[in-house]
């Protein structure tokens, strides 16, 4: 069976979504927080993997770093070419993507690590991450902890986007507490789209331990960009984890 993360349906529809105005904005200060934990230089090479439109491999781009954007879904490559003609552009499932010691960072933004119901896939992830990495480089993965999802857990949720349309976001807690699967459904007009999302959620232990198996050494745990601790008012689950 397919997974649903590659149905380029999905990201048509709903790209506008994901990446609205107000989460264009913000690409600054998320930038701004990652470079602080990965403490890099200018010029230093960084894998954007799952880089999407390339909002921040652009915003890294023009501070000055070498950036390599991967992801597999063409559209938001040609828009990260049409913002940027810095970037490196790879056309690449990232469970197949790997350059050996070729970056001093890779970064996994915006909850773009989980997306696989077989968790041996993931660790293929970790691994090729590890693998991309020099000697000391690090790897930055932000997402949403299984934590801060169980303290703001909702069944159901309404959201109007900025064209007007409505979005339905039902969710249910599977698998033990390893996944959550969403029914994403958009109204626009007298038109119905629907899209079923899963995603493998982590505890802060357990992506520690996800990490380690993949030959990572020190691994950091945060609560957010701004590198607050994770604790019971973290709003993100971010890791920096040193090959």
């Amino acid at each position: 069976m397919a997974e649903w993360s590659e149905d380029p349906t999905f990201w048509e529809t709903w790209g506008p979504f994901m990446f609205d105005r107000q989460r264009l904005e913000g690409t600054p200060a998320e930038v701004d927080g990652l470079l602080s934990l990965l403490g890099l230089e200018k010029g230093a090479h960084i894998l954007d993997l799952c880089c999407g439109p390339g909002r921040h491999a652009a915003e890294l781009a023009r501070r000055g770093f070498r950036v390599t954007g991967v992801d597999r879904h063409k559209p938001y490559l040609e828009e990260a070419r049409r913002t940027s003609e810095e970037i490196e552009l790879v056309e690449a499932d990232m469970r197949d993507f790997s350059r050996e010691g070729a970056f001093d960072a890779v970064i996994s933004m915006y909850t773009s690590f989980g997306y696989f119901e077989d968790p041996a896939e993931d660790l293929r992830v970790v691994r090729n991450m590890r693998a991309s990495l020099k000697p000391g480089g690090k790897a930055l993965i932000e997402t949403l902890g299984k934590e801060t999802l169980a303290r703001k857990f909702q069944p159901r949720a309404w959201h109007e986007l900025e064209d007007g349309s409505i979005m339905l976001e039902r969710r249910r807690i599977c698998d033990d507490w390893s996944g959550c699967a969403s029914e994403w459904i958009l109204f626009r007009g007298a038109k119905r789209s629907d899209h079923r999302v899963y995603t493998r959620v982590y505890s802060a232990v357990e992506i520690r331990n996800l990490l380690h198996e993949a030959g990572f050494g020190d691994v950091s745990v945060f609560g957010a960009l701004d590198g607050r601790p994770y604790d019971h008012e973290a709003e993100r689950l971010v890791v920096v984890a040193q090959a």
